[in-house]
Parts: structure tokens; C-alpha cells; sequence
């Protein structure tokens, strides 16, 4: 429903287009360890996500409480010292970016999805997707073992500026830092590998029938978030490399003691780092456009648009990563130049915000609650986007960088990108993944308390940023002036937001799993959509299609225009 093709064509399922490769039933162990089913692969990148996302829940409910209550002993943790404190504020940044919005984003959802959704059995490479998510794994396993080695867990910023994170001396964790660096640069390799997977078969295992521009948005969205990925991190990984080679044997790449340079680590992180933001954006605005176009009961308004946009975004987030650096001492007239880019590529995220309201306008808008998430997605980005002006003028960041303003503004745009449109994934997928349907009043329970407690954390951090409040410090009563004005009472109330944020979650997961096993049975298409992956059985066995479908250009089998009409199904629930 997400392109104009949602309203122009339909599978046939009694027209096959070649034969379909017969699966034989596999053991447990080879089906759900090695299994190079796409389904599997993309369940195993999700429950990962998942249990990567409660250590970054922890770890930030650990050092927001720290903030909170300087000195205290934290419950489920005790004393928190400094270097406790910059290990978990590390930890909670690089497992929340690299080991949850990515995984779950980019490679859980695109290889659940891609495969149904373009009417294809399975990956092209299926076993480079199992080498892919094995890889993965690893990485995973290896940040989870820097926490305990000597020093602790490594504690110099997700974005590992040297020259601390460079030099032994300056480093607090000789030993953590670089298996830190390591667990990073084979996550990357894993997803290289995805991505290859991802960009091959959306090219080349489409449906008969099915043209470029038939292909579903989100699938749009992970292909070019995809190549967007393998084009940014080459840089980054030959400067791992290099930050490698000064940890360990001593070159000075980036040591100013020893001839380097630490503000070219700046320049090779950001080339990556802002395109990678883009890389975790786009799969979300496809997963929004999906629900929102099914709840609305209408096709995505100007499709095109949106895809070209999609793409002009990622060509221009190679030009603003200079931002960054405005007060790094880079030439003032290159801020200038950066500062006019960064302004610019506001204006193609705007214009697919405002593609997804002319959507919504005009709908049989149901609030059912994928749609709740979606709805949610578009009013926290734009809080998000809107602050984001303020930090590309270069003279207003100057005042405003490393304060708690760039961390509010930060998770005004992540955490809707990597949560709320997480949850309007999960919640609209799952009937899809499982045949079953989740309890839709415990849904909007947990809706609402997440939504109102979010808001509760990160506005008060805008005034207290706006005041001046720097970020990363550990102990607030070392700055009494930072304590005064009310500032200390603002922090108090946003750690006990994040507590019920927090709190929140539990219930999420009580009813994913519960549902999982114990939900009602749902038909292939209970919310009566129209993509191809609707039109397998819930859940899809080994294959996806028992024939492979063909689209065909025709009068409607499902019709979606406008309001809901008499046309569906009518075994199917409301």
C-alpha cells in the first residue's frame, strides 16, 4: 500500500513463474542456529536487538541515576565511581546506536521483510546472511566481554576521540579499548555483508511483474540505507585501523606528542557517523509509511517524491559532517559552508514529513497501535528536527555544544527513530511473524506511558542545556553553581522519568511474549493490507509462498482507495 503500484496490482497465486525450491524439514539445532532461512536470521537479529537494548536500559538507568543522586548508592549496581560512570555512558551509547537501532532497523526487518515483500523465497545468499548475523554475534559477544577485563568496560564516548582513546597513558581501559574498537569493526563486516544481501536481491528476485517502482517503501528505504552504509564506512574503518595501530604498538596517528593529528579521527568518525544517522532514519520513515498508509486506508501521497527524497538525503548527508567540529578549530569559513549544508538537508526531511500528514489527511484513520506509533514518530521527529536548527548555525552551537541541548536534541531524533518506529514495526509485523495477535489494550498502555515519560525525561534536559549544563559530568556537587536555580530538581525529574520509561518496557515485553504463544489466531491479513507479504500464510513457513506470486497489472483483487470499502475479505477481523 506503500507505493503506487499497492493499488495497480495484486499477486495471482495460482500463477506460478517457475518452480519452487522445495525446503525439507530441519533439525532445531540446524534450523535455529545455523539456519540460512531469512525468517530465522531476521528473529535471531531482533531477539539480539532485544537483549542488547536491556544493557543499554540498564546502563543508562545506572548513570542517570548517578546524575541524579551524586554519591548514592545505586540500586542493582552500588557506589558509582568516574570510571564506572564514563564506561556506562560509552556502553549505552555504542549499544544502543550500533547494537540495536541497526540490527533491529536495517537487519532484522529487512531480512524478515524483503524477501516477502518483494515475493521472493529467500535471500540471494542465504549463507552469506547466516555468516552475516554470525559475525554479528561475535561482536556482540566481545563488547559484552571488554566489560570485564582489567580497567572495565571502555570509557572514552561512543565516538572514542583520541587522544584518549589513543594513548595508554591517557587511557583508563588499556584493555577495554580495544576490544571495544575490535566488537565495532566486525559488527561492521557483518553488516557490509547484509547490506550486499539486502541491495542483490531487491535488484534481481523481485516478483514477475513487479517493477522498481512497485517495490514497497520500506523496502526502498533499507536498500538505499544499505548502500548509504557501504559507501560512509570505508573511511571509518581505516581509521579504526590506525586508532588500533596507536593503542596497541604505539604509531601516533592521531597523538600530537608524536606528530598526529586527533582532528582526523574527527573528520573520518563524522563522514560516517552522519550518513550512518540517515542509515537508521530511512528504514524508520519506511516502516512509518507502511503503517500510516494501512491505518489511513490510503495510498502514500506522491511516492516518487518520497523515494527521490530519500535518496537526495542520503547524497547530501555526505556534506555536513563537519558540523560536528564547529568548535574544533576548523576554518570559519568552511563552517559557513557546512552550516548552509546542514540547513539544506533539512529541507528534504521536511518534505517527506510533510508527504506522511498528506497521507493521514483525508483518511479512515484507525488507531490501532502501530498506527499510535507512527503517529508518535512524526510529532517527537519534528521536535527533534526543529531544535536541530539551532545546532547548524554555527555561532547558536557554539554555545550549545556538549551541553545537555545536543543530548536532548539527539534522542528527540534517535530514540523516535530507533524506539517508537521499532515499536510500530514490531506491533504491526507481529501477526505476520507469529499468527497471532498481541493484546491491542496493554498495547496502548504501554504506548502511553512510554510517550508521556520520554517527553518528561529530554524537555527538561533542553532548559537545563539551554542553562549552560555541560554533558559527562559525573559528580554535580563538584559545580554548585550547576546545582542552583532549580537545574538539580530537573535532573531529578528526568531520571525518574526514565525509571517509568523504563518500567514501561516490562510491560511490552510481558505481552510480545505472552501473545507470542498464547495471542489469538489471526488470518494471513488481519489488518487488511495489500504488500505481498500479506498474502503468505502467518506465520510463513520455510519459502515464504507455497507458488511464488506474479503481479499483474488489472482490476483490483484488494482495493485500497480511499476509505475501506466492501471489497475485503470478509473472513477477516475488523
Amino acid at each position: 500500500m506503500s507505493g503506487p503500484a499497492a493499488d495497480t496490482h495484486a499477486p495471482d497465486a495460482h500463477a506460478p513463474h517457475g518452480d519452487h525450491p522445495h525446503h525439507p524439514e530441519e533439525g532445531f539445532i540446524k534450523k535455529y542456529l545455523f539456519s540460512t532461512d531469512h525468517k530465522i536470521i531476521g528473529f535471531q537479529y531482533l531477539f539480539t536487538g532485544m537483549a542488547m537494548a536491556l544493557i543499554g536500559g540498564f546502563t543508562v538507568y545506572v548513570f542517570r541515576m548517578q546524575q541524579a543522586f551524586p554519591g548514592l548508592s545505586v540500586p542493582g549496581w552500588g557506589r558509582v565511581t568516574a570510571q564506572d560512570y564514563n564506561g556506562l555512558v560509552t556502553t549505552h551509547g555504542s549499544v544502543m546506536i550500533f547494537w540495536v537501532a541497526m540490527p533491529v532497523l536495517i537487519a532484522a526487518l529487512g531480512n524478515y521483510l524483503i524477501p516477502l515483500m518483494i515475493g521472493c523465497d529467500d535471500m540471494v545468499f542465504p549463507r552469506l546472511n547466516r555468516l552475516s548475523y554470525q559475525l554479528f554475534l561475535l561482536s556482540a559477544v566481545i563488547l559484552i566481554f571488554s566489560f570485564f577485563v582489567e580497567g572495565g568496560a571502555f570509557g572514552g564516548a561512543w565516538t572514542s576521540y583520541p587522544p584518549l582513546s589513543a594513548r595508554a597513558e591517557y587511557n583508563l581501559t588499556p584493555k577495554g579499548a580495544p576490544l571495544w574498537l575490535v566488537a565495532v569493526a566486525i559488527e561492521f563486516v557483518a553488516f557490509l555483508l547484509g547490506g550486499i544481501n539486502f541491495v542483490t536481491t531487491m535488484m534481481n528476485s523481485r516478483a514477475p511483474g513487479m517493477k522498481m517502482f512497485d517495490v514497497p517503501i520500506l523496502v526502498w528505504m533499507i536498500v538505499i540505507a544499505s548502500i548509504l552504509f557501504m559507501a560512509s564506512v570505508g573511511p571509518l574503518v581505516a581509521g579504526a585501523v590506525m586508532l588500533l595501530f596507536d593503542q596497541t604498538i604505539g604509531t601516533g596517528f592521531y597523538d600530537p606528542v608524536r606528530g598526529g593529528d586527533p582532528i582526523l579521527w574527527q573528520h573520518l568518525f563524522w563522514f560516517f557517523g552522519h550518513p550512518e544517522v540517515y542509515v537508521v532514519m530511512l528504514p524508520a520513515f519506511g516502516i512509518v509509511a507502511e503503517v500510516m498508509t494501512v491505518f489511513s486506508r490510503k495510498k502514500l501521497f506522491a511516492y516518487k517524491t518520497v523515494l527521490y527524497t530519500a535518496i537526495g538525503t542520503g547524497v547530501l548527508s555526505f556534506f555536513v559532517w563537519a558540523h560536528h567540529q564547529f568548535i574544533a578549530g576548523i576554518d570559519p569559513r568552511m563552517a559557513n559552508i557546512f552550516g548552509v549544508t546542514t540547513l539544506l538537508i533539512s529541507i528534504p526531511v521536511a518534505e517527506m514529513m510533510f508527504v506522511y500528514i498528506a497521507t493521514l489527511y483525508g483518511g479512515s484513520i484507525r488507531l490501532a497501535v502501530p498506527m499510535l506509533w507512527a503517529l508518535a514518530f512524526i510529532s517527537e521527529f519534528l521536535l527533534g528536527g526543529v531544535t536541530g536548527i539551532f545546532l547548524g548555525a554555527s555561532a547558536s552551537d557554539i554555545y550549545f555544544h556538549d551541553t545537555y541541548f545536543v543530548l536532548a536534541h539527539f534522542h528527540y531524533t534517535f530514540v523516535p527513530i530507533a524506539i517508537v518506529s521499532v515499536f510500530a514495526a514490531v506491533t504491526y509485523w507481529f501477526p505476520k511473524m507469529f499468527g497471532r495477535s498481541m493484546n491491542e489494550t496493554w498495547g496502548k498502555v504501554h504506548f502511553w506511558g512510554t510517550i508521556v515519560s520520554f517527553n518528561f525525561i529530554f524537555i527538561p534536559l533542553f532548559i537545563t542545556g539551554a542553562r549552560g549544563d555541560h554533558r559527562r559530568i559525573f559528580d554535580y556537587t563538584h559545580f554548585p553553581d550547576l546545582m542552583k536555580s532549580g537545574m538539580q530538581d530537573l535532573r531529578i525529574l528526568a531520571t525518574l522519568s526514565l525509571v517509568v520509561m523504563l518500567s514501561f518496557q516490562v510491560i511490552f515485553l510481558v505481552n510480545y511474549f505472552y501473545s507470542m504463544f498464547r495471542g489469538p489466531k489471526v488470518g494471513p491479513n488481519p489488518w487488511r493490507a495489500n504488500t505481498l507479504e500479506w498474502h503468505a500464510a502467518s506465520p510463513p513457513p520455510h519459502g515464504n509462498f507455497p507458488v511464488l506470486p506474479t503481479v499483474y497489472r488489472g482490476p483490483y483483487e484488494y482495493s485500497v482507495e480511499g476509505r475501506e470499502d466492501d471489497h475485503w475479505p470478509q473472513h477477516l477481523p475488523n
